[in-house]
């Protein structure tokens, strides 16, 4: 059953296409043409990204390692971005919120498979003002209030049922109060050290382009594909 279910995998992985003209457009990407700074080019690549119609273009994967120095790695949406910081937002009881505590730096990956880009960032990890964490949750949608007010996120879980009883009255509260608190939800910033840009090519002669951050700003460099 095992080699039947190994045979299974690879066949289905060798049949999946990569970057089908039916679906992707590999634009041409110019790093001469790129701006000074980072952000601007993210948000002009994000801005692409919905426009060609991916899917939730904000979501991005976290990376974080633990106390132990074990890596872990999950997806979440991007809240926001300026020239400081990329913010996310999560409880700090979670176990990214304990391995940020651990080591407060991570790497985030956006990728839009519909034009072929990547975007890492790296760098160190601080939380927002308590006051700040709670306005980005409040301002987003009631599920998002009553996802946090039930809280426990990464703890076991007995049962579904347990688990709805809990959502149940988050809801209940989130609608009779919008602005009750979530203690333990943290609004987090990542300060970039580096972001990479990364254009697929149809010929596979990817472009790759890092700003790195220096005493004196950003420098820009190319790297191999």
């Amino acid at each position: 059953m095992a080699h039947e279910a190994h045979d299974e995998l690879d066949g289905l992985l060798r049949s999946l296409k990569v970057w089908s003209p039916d679906t992707t457009e590999l634009r041409p990407f110019d790093p001469d043409t790129a701006p000074p700074t980072p952000l601007p080019l993210f948000t002009a690549w994000l801005a692409d990204a919905a426009r060609a119609g991916q899917p939730e273009p904000h979501a991005m994967s976290l990376a974080t390692v633990d106390e132990a120095g074990r890596p872990d790695v999950r997806v979440l949406l991007l809240h926001g971005a300026d020239a400081d910081a990329w913010t996310f937002g999560t409880h700090a009881t979670s176990r990214k919120g304990r391995d940020l505590a651990a080591h407060p730096h991570a790497a985030l990956a956006f990728y839009w498979p519909l034009l072929g880009r990547q975007v890492r960032v790296r760098g160190p990890v601080t939380a927002a003002p308590a006051e700040a964490a709670q306005a980005d949750l409040q301002a987003r949608s009631t599920g998002a209030l009553a996802s946090a007010l039930t809280g426990r996120q990464s703890d076991d879980l007995a049962s579904l049922d347990e688990l709805r009883r809990a959502s149940e009255a988050a809801w209940d509260q989130a609608r009779e109060d919008p602005s009750t608190p979530a203690p333990t939800w943290t609004l987090y910033r990542l300060h970039p050290r580096s972001v990479e840009f990364f254009q697929g090519d149809p010929d596979r002669r990817h472009v790759r382009l890092e700003y790195r951050r220096t005493g004196f700003g950003w420098e820009r460099r190319l790297l191999w594909p």
